[in-house]
């Protein structure tokens, strides 16, 4: 694999039971770029500790007065320092081709398991940890990966040189012999603190990565509740914590160096003294002990490499521990029988449940209708699911071409509920699966259960890009962008956009990252739109309006109900304007369905719906039950004198109550 081949057709299935397993199966992976590292670090290292060699003989020919052999000795020192060229370019080619194509292949995997899990995924690791694995610790798995080959061809050349020092002096070759396997292992007593220090460190850098990536992502909330200062003071503790800590390491890592040049330096004096007694007994010449002396002083160069694998393993073990983290989450698939959809208890309605036969084999869905189209990206022959949509959890159904508005109490809960109408299943425990007709969705095929499914989250993510770019989505065909942005009412979007265009054209358009540069509805809006645009068999919005003025409100439910007429849209909101529009209404209070109905009529017969809805106090219950108002905040005197017909005026209608009955 060259650079050029960039990315991976396919990365593989990686082995995420471990860091250490981890990392082995990337190096086995790449077994091809390591043995060409490996033969071109063996030519480098080889042809350096050749140059002794030539040194010494040159020396001896000197001594002896043998202009022949001296010439030989120049042309052998000639041939080592091309060798040593031409090894050295091609083992740097081939370690930053190694590096690169690890670091490549871990962020493919990593990106391809965030979009195979989805939301579920900030359920059990922070984003901030994600950011981190797939920068920094990305890099430190690469540099692990390419050390390992060089630090191989090291670790040959010195075993061959003690061989050929045996060999070729054999008084000397024995103390060099001896002496290097305790340079090369001398400093192993101080790897496991300087291993702990390591990870403490890395553990604290990506807490410190965390604390930021969260402190960007909502800094415009902060700027509001002025809580610039105190989260700018936490970062400070953490980042001081990581120099603190990157200190203590640095500490120990100066150590071993300290070590690694201290015990050569001890092997040489002892060469050095040992070689000069036989030079004066007359065992060794003068050249054979400048030929030792000078290997020994370049056996320090292959021994670095020692060192260095050390701390690449260090420092990239934890950060294989990450990622084997992130890779080893799987998607819950649910199995089992599940009993047929029914609403509460005592809840009746004039559309008749019907019954859900058990999920057919994932093979074959019996229960698809012919009509169904291809998931993009997926198999061509792969039909999507249609039907009701239902819950077995909390008993929710949501009838097949019509627009079910569900209302929760608690806000988490409802977006809980939004991701597994998506099919995207908790991963810290098993639900049981909801279904799309006859299907399970947990156990589809992930590409044909999204496409079935949309779910759009309560803060949806614009990319960076044009808007054309934005809207450019793998969609059914049959909705328009023009219609979408219209349901949407993104008419002011595509102005404020045409006015930042070089050509005046919206569509053209640059969006910064997150859509920053735009406000909360607007953002909001165009999510709704590429939705929109999409036309999934089942929709399922989470809170589609929440930063939209009432007015615009309005024209979006209208909108978004002409639409998708016919199709089957899911709205978690507690919006009155959005919930009187809608064809049914279904009331979750504690996980389970507690009333269904339509909008006009539970805010009249459950309090408990109407409490959600309506923001309604238990005294402002209390006084509407006497026949008394509560006055409201910021209400004037006259309102109050008015009997509260002015408030009542304001919101009765999108409250679905009757006027004059309120007054």
């Amino acid at each position: 694999m060259q650079i050029s081949d960039l990315p991976y057709a396919d990365p593989g299935v990686p082995d995420a039971r471990s860091g250490p397993r981890f990392l082995w199966w990337l190096g086995r992976n790449q077994t091809g770029g390591q043995l060409r590292s490996l033969a071109w670090g063996l030519l480098h290292f080889i042809t350096v500790m050749t140059l002794p060699y030539g040194v010494g003989f040159a020396v001896q020919a000197v001594v002896e007065r043998s202009g022949s052999r001296l010439a030989l000795a120049g042309v052998m020192l000639v041939v080592s320092g091309v060798g040593i060229a031409l090894g050295d370019t091609m083992l740097h080619r081939t370690a930053v081709t190694n590096w690169i194509t690890a670091a490549a292949r871990v962020q493919q995997l990593l990106a391809r398991k965030t979009a195979h899990l989805g939301a579920a995924l900030t359920r059990r690791v922070a984003a901030g940890e994600v950011v981190a694995v797939s920068t920094g610790d990305v890099e430190k798995i690469g540099w692990f990966v390419e050390a390992v080959s060089r630090f191989t061809a090291a670790a040959l050349t010195v075993v061959l040189v003690c061989v050929g020092l045996v060999v070729y002096q054999p008084d000397l070759g024995l103390v060099v012999a001896v002496g290097v396997p305790l340079v090369g292992l001398g400093v192993l007593p101080l790897l496991p603190r300087a291993t702990r220090l390591a990870d403490a460190q890395r553990d604290k850098a990506g807490k410190a990565t965390e604390l930021a990536s969260d402190t960007v992502a909502g800094l415009r909330v902060l700027r509001g509740i002025g809580g610039e200062e105190l989260f700018l003071d936490r970062y400070r503790r953490a980042s001081q914590d990581v120099r603190r800590a990157a200190v203590r390491s640095a500490r120990m890592w100066s150590l071993i160096s300290a070590v690694q040049v201290l015990l050569p330096g001890l092997l040489l004096i002892a060469v050095v003294w040992h070689g000069l007694g036989l030079v004066r007994d007359g065992r060794v010449a003068v050249g054979e002990l400048v030929t030792v002396y000078s290997a020994v002083m370049l056996l320090g160069y292959p021994l670095r490499h020692f060192e260095e694998i050390a701390m690449a393993y260090s420092f990239s073990r934890p950060s294989a521990k990450r990622a084997a983290r992130v890779l080893s989450l799987e998607r819950d698939t649910a199995g089992g029988a599940i009993a047929g959809p029914s609403d509460a208890a005592g809840v009746s309605e004039a559309t008749e449940v019907p019954e859900v036969a058990e999920a057919p084999e994932v093979a074959g869905l019996s229960g698809a209708p012919e009509a169904a189209f291809a998931a993009p990206g997926g198999p061509e022959h792969a039909v999507v699911p249609s039907g009701d949509l239902y819950d077995p959890l909390t008993g929710l159904l949501a009838p097949e071409g019509r627009l079910t508005a569900v209302v929760c109490g608690d806000p988490d809960e409802a977006g809980r509920l939004a991701e597994r109408l998506g099919g995207h299943a908790a991963l810290d425990t098993p639900t049981p699966s909801v279904r799309l007709g006859d299907a399970q969705l947990d156990a589809l095929p992930l590409a044909t259960a999204r496409t079935a499914v949309l779910v759009q989250d309560k803060d949806p993510v614009l990319l960076s890009g044009t808007l054309r770019e934005l809207l450019d989505v793998p969609a059914s065909g049959k909705v328009t962008v023009e219609d979408a942005l219209a349901a949407a009412e993104c008419a002011d979007v595509l102005d404020a956009l045409a006015q930042n265009s070089v050509d005046d054209d919206p569509m053209e358009a640059p969006i910064t990252e997150r859509g920053r540069s735009l406000s909360g509805g607007q953002r909001q809006r165009l999510a709704l739109a590429r939705s929109l645009v999409t036309d999934p068999e089942v929709l399922v919005l989470d809170e589609p309006t929440s930063a939209v003025d009432s007015h615009t409100e309005a024209r979006i439910a209208d909108g978004l109900r002409t639409l998708r007429r016919g199709r089957t849209t899911v709205v978690c909101t507690s919006s009155p304007l959005l919930l009187d529009r809608a064809e049914r209404v279904v009331f979750v209070h504690e996980g389970e369905v507690a009333a269904v109905g339509v909008h006009r009529e539970l805010v009249h017969t459950q309090p408990l719906y109407r409490a959600v809805v309506t923001r309604e106090t238990d005294a402002e219950q209390q006084d509407r039950e006497r026949g008394t108002d509560s006055p409201r905040i910021g209400s004037t005197d006259s309102d109050r004198a008015a009997g509260g017909k002015t408030s009542a005026r304001v919101g009765a209608s999108d409250l679905g109550l009757d006027i004059e009955e309120t007054a």
